[in-house]
């Protein structure tokens, strides 16, 4: 039986006007010198701890990244987010598409959020036409300058725009170089310029709620954000300017930068909110990239480092400080708990809203200071 692929060039796509956004950035920002809500005691302890490891881990100049789902950003901890990079508590940060689509819109937009159930159905779910069209932009444009992902659209947002080559510099500079490092980067651009009509020169996007995007404040505070996209997970897929290439490609780069940040890691601290699939699935990998390369150099492999795993669920009954239960215990399937639990060090895990965590979280680094 043939079976043919879709044909993405024929999506009819809307504007961000037609749609019914259900969150607004105005409604769901916290104010990070307010005064956090209450977790309990157990929850309370845990956070106590994460910010003694924290504050250690600065001081001897170790890592501290925070990996974390697109619902730390919808629950409105932008600027908490921002407050902990401005005082160098959080040196790296990491997202998946989905945090990066939210970001984008709220910063621009001043809302997101749809209704899949009843998107889906009429055929309009993601369909949107500057979310998919601005992202690719941003990617595009900043991987001729060898960007990635969360850098790119983070500049995009803090500099309301970007700059394009024309579409003769572009072509001359394939011809010239074809073996060039950027000759793919460049490729994609041409391609898309002479598709979506992007004109060349100055492309001014203005991005009225910036406070609203923690690409943009990581940008601005020069922390490395990174983004780990999956090919279709994402409604940036759904639009006929989708290019796997480039969304490929500015993840490979993030991969390599988030590699980076592991790297620095013995002594430091991983905090992982809200990410139950991304976080652990990309964390693995890279630390044992780490150790492969450590290995060859006759380096001892990562050691000491602390992890938080933060999420709703109740983490299976199961304390997770004394490593993975066994096969015939449910909690072993709890994929955001088991593969943190085994990449050394100690992990804790807190089941906690992940904003109140957050915001607990910075306040006691304040009081510490």
């Amino acid at each position: 039986m043939a079976v043919l692929p879709l044909d993405l060039d024929q999506l009819k796509v809307l504007p961000l006007s037609k749609r019914v956004s259900l969150t607004n950035a105005d409604s769901i920002l916290l104010d990070p010198t307010s005064k956090p809500a209450p977790c309990s005691p157990a929850n309370q302890q845990i956070i106590l701890n994460c910010a003694e490891r924290i504050r250690a881990a600065r001081k001897r100049g170790a890592s501290v990244m925070l990996i974390y789902g697109a619902h730390l950003l919808r629950n409105g901890a932008a600027g908490i987010l921002a407050k902990m990079m401005k005082h160098g508590w959080l040196t790296h940060l990491a997202t998946n598409g989905a945090g990066t689509i939210h970001d984008w819109e709220y910063a621009w937009f001043g809302a997101s959020t749809e209704s899949v159930e009843m998107n889906v159905a009429t055929g309009t779910f993601g369909t949107w036409d500057e979310t998919a069209s601005n992202i690719h932009l941003a990617i595009m444009a900043g991987a001729l300058e060898g960007l990635g992902y969360g850098r790119s659209l983070g500049r995009f947002i803090a500099n309301d725009g970007t700059s394009l080559p024309t579409t003769f510099d572009l072509e001359e500079a394939i011809r010239a170089e074809p073996r060039h490092p950027l000759t793919a980067a460049r490729a994609d651009l041409l391609t898309a310029m002479l598709k979506r009509g992007w004109p060349s020169g100055r492309i001014n996007v203005d991005h009225k709620w910036k406070h609203a995007s923690i690409l943009c404040q990581a940008f601005q505070h020069d922390v490395p954000v990174t983004v780990h996209p999956g090919i279709g997970y994402d409604i940036i897929a759904n639009h006929p300017v989708f290019s796997g290439s480039a969304i490929g490609r500015a993840g490979e780069l993030d991969f390599k930068l988030f590699g980076g940040s592991v790297e620095g890691l013995d002594g430091g601290v991983v905090l992982s909110v809200g990410s139950a699939i991304m976080g652990p699935q990309v964390f693995e990998k890279s630390e044992s990239c780490v150790n492969n390369l450590r290995l060859q150099a006759g380096q001892a492999p990562l050691r000491d480092h602390t992890i938080f795993v933060v999420d709703l669920q109740d983490g299976g009954g199961w304390d997770w400080t004394k490593g993975e239960p066994p096969k015939t215990n449910a909690a072993y399937y709890l994929r955001f708990c088991k593969s943190y639990s085994r990449m050394g060090g100690v992990m804790h895990y807190a089941q906690c809203d992940n904003v109140s965590f957050m915001h607990n979280l910075s306040a006691n680094l304040d009081s510490l200071s």
